[in-house]
């Protein structure tokens, strides 16, 4: 990971309406704290003011060209010969290495309902990304390979926010792996804030997910 002096970092907000983007260079790293210079708006391309206690989502390319992503917040700025804006620094372990961020696959349950022929039918994912999922099958469906169907995917954020995304998927392939029967689903037509919506929902769930695994067993003490 390849966070450094120079670094063009991208900062983009939780959820919004216009997809507007933040492009700054690090300046300095100190003590958890990453100084930016003040950042310019990828729609007005003018110098942006950033609210204090506002958080966003970073991302970056290290040198081997690979994208990095992480979250943070606007704790200050720092007057100097260069004014900077001055960013919470996450753990290291923190900081997701990731692909296409928009297709971002992750692995985890959550609820999602059908509708074929003015029936909803529930579900439960196996994994997800912006660009589609896969759901369990408890017995036969009444949709098939090839068709379209409307879905809505219920999104539960860490902190107690619940979003549901309403939209179409083509249902690409029914399946049985390991006794469980599957259907992967391609999302269609999705509207641009829901798939944001879905993309930061992975993300939190990879995050999620990174902290157990590097969490230290508790072991009980031996009598």
């Amino acid at each position: 990971m390849d966070l450094k002096v120079g670094t063009v970092l991208t900062l983009e907000q939780e959820i919004t309406e216009k997809e507007e983007k933040f492009h700054c260079k690090i300046v300095e790293i100190k003590d958890n704290i990453v100084y930016i210079d003040y950042p310019k708006s990828s729609l007005t391309k003018k110098t942006a003011f950033l609210v204090d206690g506002s958080e966003y989502y970073g991302t970056f390319i290290s040198e081997g060209n690979v994208s990095f992503a992480f979250k943070t917040k606007v704790i200050g700025r720092k007057m100097g010969t260069i004014p900077t804006i001055m960013l919470s620094l996450p753990e290291q372990e923190e900081i997701m290495k990731i692909q296409r961020r928009e297709f971002v696959r992750v692995q985890t349950s959550i609820d999602v309902a059908i509708e074929y022929n003015n029936e909803y039918f529930q579900f439960v994912t196996e994994d997800i990304s912006a660009g589609g999922l896969l759901i369990r099958l408890k017995s036969d469906v009444p949709f098939n390979e090839g068709e379209i169907v409307p879905l809505t995917i219920v999104l539960p954020f860490a902190n107690g926010d619940m979003r549901y995304v309403r939209t179409n998927a083509e249902v690409i392939r029914i399946f049985e792996r390991d006794t469980i029967r599957l259907a992967s689903l391609q999302l269609v037509e999705t509207d641009e804030v829901d798939k944001q919506y879905i993309v930061r929902f992975c993300f939190e769930r990879q995050l999620m997910i990174r902290k157990k695994e590097s969490s230290p067993i508790l072991k009980s003490p031996i009598s």
